[in-house]
């Protein structure tokens, strides 16, 4: 014997209140990370643009000086040479460091053994301590006992001094930056391959599609909205690239002035000498540049995936 259904007097209230219920759960949830964004994050953009037209040197009130700090950074030679520095550095690392994501994502979608304990290898820099992968980097970098040129040496051939060289240490922070971003754009590659379906890959293989022509016919159209994402947020990190400079390299250094960064120098205006309202100009500075990259960027999204439909 079938019992009776129970009568709900108002379905619509009932599920307007589970509605609210659910809403009220999912904000409770983002909650903590909205506020931290707000208070660390957009609180501290506001009073970076706010310090950029003030004189603030050390505990001395602010004196609103306008223009003036963005006049002086118009014509510091530092400050543009930190930048080229920068721009340098993502021309290097972003198209190889998301290539080589992509390709270890593409080699970890199929199917073969111990692949959950590859991606857990790959992904270990990402949650390993920037100063200390700084410091083990270092190490291997050293021209006396560090392990590339130890392992050189066997060959009988003597290592350069690859900090201390101004043409080669470019290249080496580039090295400790691709390989510290492939872990983290590989697994978010990794969910965008996961979408993509079956049934395309074996409609090439009937036609005699090889590795090469599915990888690049199908693997990067199909994921070119996440590529992109990764791209946006590689060339933001790249330009703000400090902790690995901060670590492996002494201002004093002859190799210094080839790979300072323009956040080392907002850090060294700010917090060394003091004069936060010069150093906010810098970092609003490049706040802006990053801005119009983005907005280039996405024109550019948008232009692909109107060619590609």
């Amino acid at each position: 014997m079938v019992g009776k259904k129970k009568k709900i007097k108002n379905p619509g209230l009932t599920l307007k209140k589970r509605n609210v219920k659910t809403w009220a759960y999912a904000y409770a949830f983002v909650a903590p990370t909205v506020i931290g964004v707000a208070v660390l994050n957009l609180w501290a953009v506001i009073q970076s643009i706010y310090y950029s037209f003030h004189e603030a040197k050390g505990f001395a009130e602010l004196k609103f000086v306008g223009l003036d700090n963005y006049i002086k950074l118009a014509g510091d030679m530092e400050v543009w040479r930190s930048l080229k520095n920068v721009l340098i550095y993502a021309v290097i690392t972003v198209p190889i460091g998301v290539f080589l994501s992509l390709l270890l994502a593409t080699l970890l979608n199929v199917k073969i053994k111990g692949k959950g304990i590859f991606r857990c290898i790959y992904f270990l820099p990402v949650v390993s301590a920037p100063a200390a992968v700084a410091l083990v980097w270092k190490w291997l970098y050293n021209k006396d006992f560090g392990l590339f040129n130890q392992i050189l040496s066997v060959f009988g051939i003597t290592g350069p001094d690859w900090l201390g060289n101004p043409s080669l240490a470019m290249a080496a922070v580039a090295v400790v930056g691709i390989w510290s971003m492939l872990g983290y754009n590989m697994i978010i590659l990794l969910a965008g391959l996961q979408d993509v379906p079956r049934g395309l890959y074996e409609a090439a293989e009937i036609d005699g599609a090889g590795p090469v022509a599915k990888f690049f016919k199908i693997t990067i159209p199909m994921v070119s909205p996440t590529l992109f994402f990764v791209i946006v947020t590689t060339v933001i990190s790249s330009l703000q690239v400090f902790d690995t400079i901060y670590m492996m390299f002494k201002p004093s250094s002859p190799s210094f002035k080839s790979v300072e960064s323009i956040v080392y120098l907002f850090y060294r205006y700010t917090f060394q000498k003091y004069n936060r309202g010069y150093g906010s100009a810098i970092v609003v500075f490049l706040f802006v540049i990053i801005m119009i990259l983005t907005l280039i960027q996405n024109k550019l999204q948008k232009k692909w995936v109107h060619y590609n439909d």
